[in-house]
């Protein structure tokens, strides 16, 4: 990653910043409410969200977050998540990157445990291993 990159997480009912980089949706879903225009999207990953078995699964609820992180990451080094995960990297290589979602409580949210994978959180290592660049460009 970039020297100079930060990752952010940020509810997409916030107004956009000029601060926020590479603006970027990593909900399944597109949220209520929210216009393209408002939302001044630079991309819409939809591929790199949770599973719907999964999100359905955890529901936001804070008791299973830690489960939910576990399962999640050990997604995105499948087939149907990889290539838009590397898409992820590539935006926070290059600059700011604001990971958007319309969760209610971000910290608990599939954008938070991106934030975390993408920075290299120490506390994820025990967890599966995720693609390496090359991996996660087969087809």
């Amino acid at each position: 990653m970039a020297q100079n990159s930060a990752i952010r997480v940020k509810r997409i009912y916030e107004d956009p910043s000029p601060d926020d980089g590479a603006r970027i949706l990593v909900d399944r879903l597109w949220p209520r409410g929210v216009s393209k225009e408002r939302a001044d999207l630079t991309e819409w990953l939809k591929d790199v969200a949770p599973s719907t078995d999964l999100r359905k699964w955890y529901s936001h609820d804070p008791a299973k977050f830690d489960e939910f992180s576990r399962r999640y990451r050990a997604e995105l080094g499948d087939d149907e998540h990889a290539k838009a995960y590397a898409q992820l990297r590539d935006y926070a290589s290059t600059g700011t990157l604001t990971l958007l979602t319309a969760s209610k409580d971000v910290e608990i949210s599939e954008a938070a445990v991106l934030e975390r994978v993408l920075v290299g959180d120490p506390s994820f290592v025990a967890s599966p291993p995720l693609p390496s660049p090359d991996q996660s460009q087969r087809p």
